[in-house]
């Protein structure tokens, strides 16, 4: 595995990026790396799905397996309690991992087999939100899905599963704002992002187009801007107003978080690839 620093191509905006940060590419030779996550300290966690590996890069810049027999997850996040919630694909289920221990948070809808978790946001609350779309993998028995939809759900403690929007062609990339007043979900199948307003008892209403474009994955900044990825990574603000684009020299660009012990470095995911850039604005911690 390659490990080194390259230029980038031009970026559209210096508002967003500090001036003169280039990308830097901190790993390749993955497989198709996805859904990056940092913990409380900075340290980004991301899959390198086919390979069925979660790795780990810490605030010393050095990468690291985290952990093997992944269950080819995808989308992560960590709750409040410093877990890591793991879209757990292989067996189309919901993992919560801690202290090297997996506890299998969601294993079927109505004692239905799902998709395939594949995106996950946590709110402060612990409630927990995740798309469920259906791509078919080379691992599965099955060749057809088993729910009639591809939707949106909500995981709550009790161990409740509730559908909250099934009006999707493919849902994906999924992230809140820090406040827990917005949800943002991508319909990578139909190029359209919603946002909907989250209600006290973590129920969604007020679903509208955000934007006219889709994406893998998805983050936030403290400003509220909006990181959308596919080709390269695309930003808009809370209006909706698109204020950069990064170019990233990869085939697709899956998944996006940031970190860092400042939450000031985009950690970018990008088929084989890792790169981090030096921003201006910070994620939520």
């Amino acid at each position: 595995m390659e490990v080194k620093g390259m230029s980038s191509p031009p970026i559209d905006s210096n508002k967003i990026v500090v001036a003169d940060a280039k990308l830097q590419l901190i790993g390749d030779g993955f497989a198709f790396t996805e859904g990056p996550a940092a913990d409380k300290d900075g340290n980004v966690y991301f899959t390198d799905q086919p390979n069925n590996r979660i790795w780990k890069y810490d605030l010393n810049g050095k990468l690291s397996v985290f952990m093997e027999n992944a269950g080819r997850a995808n989308g992560l996040y960590f709750d409040e309690d410093g877990a890591l919630i793991a879209c757990a694909d292989e067996q189309n289920q919901l993992w919560r991992i801690k202290d090297g221990a997996v506890e299998k948070l969601v294993i079927h809808y109505q004692d239905t087999l799902l998709n395939g978790p594949n995106d996950v946001w946590v709110a402060s609350n612990g409630l927990i939100y995740f798309t469920d779309p259906y791509y078919q993998r080379d691992y599965w028995e099955r060749k057809a899905p088993d729910l009639k939809v591809q939707a949106l759900y909500l995981y709550k403690k009790n161990q409740q599963v509730i559908r909250l929007d099934e009006e999707f062609k493919r849902p994906n990339g999924i992230v809140g704002t820090a406040d827990g007043r917005y949800l943002y979900v991508a319909d990578i199948g139909d190029d359209k992002t919603y946002r909907y307003t989250i209600k006290k008892n973590g129920m969604l209403t007020k679903k509208r187009l955000f934007i006219p474009q889709g994406s893998d994955g998805m983050t936030i900044d403290t400003e509220g801007n909006l990181y959308l990825t596919g080709n390269g990574v695309s930003v808009y603000d809370k209006q909706a107003r698109k204020i950069a684009h990064i170019d990233i020299p990869a085939k697709w660009t899956a998944n996006v978080c940031f970190g860092g012990k400042d939450r000031n470095v985009l950690f970018i995911t990008a088929s084989d690839k890792v790169f981090t850039l030096k921003m201006r604005t910070k994620g939520v911690h």
